[in-house]
């Protein structure tokens, strides 16, 4: 029975994947095992040295050591000193394997994925054996482990770290972060450059209203509030487009329906083709907010 059940190579200041094993388990627990493993990734920082976070039947246990962070899953039962003796000599084999200038030079995630053919070969040797390897000293492990205890790490503590606890828990692996916005198009960017211009056309006229604004002149204080209201859902308008947001469908059509009014409520001071244009820029950025899908990105190699 395999009782190292995963194990990752991260960098620690930006958090990105280095390798990984390829395994082909994929249980309920070990899946919400590894969200929690990529969050943690991320923080790393946080938690320098050695530590160990338990989710239900599985431990995490993770050490750090020269900017890189090796981690692994396993089974609750598994002897925490095996553990960190497994996580020591992936780091031997890993820096021994790769130049250190390399490895923080790379930008691209997996990088190293080669190296799971290392990985493989020592945890089968962990996993079948239950014992390390000659390059690794039990007894050096369980020394430092004594003096050096790893710090104990709650699930909450990483989720909250990592600014995710919003009422319920948001993985890494949920559908946001798996997907992205399709790439911007010529004319998505012409309905930008042309929000930001009807945009900064009604600031300009609602500061010039506002320096010749007198105590009670009460329609011009509407015409005020029309045009920065008209100006901030330009601004809303090129966010949408741009960010995926929650609710993203009703909140483009909420902004094109305020700008049509705020328009509407300006005609006097506007001409009906100034009209006309305002609210058509309007139209082409809501179509091009909705008409911009997300589509989801290529699987992490089964990692």
């Amino acid at each position: 029975m395999s009782m190292i059940l995963f194990a990752y190579v991260v960098r620690v200041g930006d958090g990105l994947p280095l390798s990984a094993s390829t395994d082909s388990l994929h249980s309920k627990d070990l899946q919400e095992c590894k969200r929690y493993l990529k969050i943690l990734s991320k923080i790393l920082g946080a938690y320098p040295g050695r530590g160990t976070v338990k989710s239900n039947q599985l431990q995490i246990h993770f050490n750090s050591l020269q900017g890189v962070a090796y981690m692994t899953i396993c089974c609750s039962f598994y002897p925490t000193t095996l553990a960190f003796c497994f996580l020591e000599e992936l780091g031997v084999e890993f820096v021994s394997s790769y130049d250190h200038t390399k490895v923080h030079m790379v930008s691209r995630p997996y990088a190293f994925l080669e190296f799971d053919s290392v990985i493989q070969k020592i945890k089968w040797h962990y996993n079948y054996s239950n014992r390390p390897s000659l390059k690794i000293s039990v007894g050096n492990i369980q020394q430092e482990l004594k003096v050096n205890p790893p710090r104990q790490v709650n699930v909450e503590d990483i989720v909250v770290t990592n600014g995710t606890l919003n009422g319920q828990l948001h993985f890494y692996s949920g559908s946001a972060p798996r997907h992205r916005l399709e790439p911007v198009s010529a004319v998505g960017i012409l309905s930008i450059v042309l929000n930001i211009m009807c945009g900064a056309l009604n600031l300009i006229r609602g500061v010039h209203l506002i320096e010749h604004l007198s105590q009670d002149d009460d329609d011009r204080k509407g015409n005020i509030i029309a045009f920065l209201t008209a100006f901030l859902t330009c601004l809303i308008q090129c966010y949408l487009f741009l960010f995926y947001i929650s609710a993203r469908t009703a909140k483009a059509l909420t902004a094109f329906v305020i700008v049509c009014l705020c328009n509407l409520y300006l005609f006097g001071h506007r001409n009906a083709w100034q009209v006309l244009f305002h609210i058509g820029v309007a139209s082409l950025s809501s179509h091009q907010t909705l008409s911009r899908k997300l589509y989801e990105r290529p699987p992490e190699l089964g990692v």
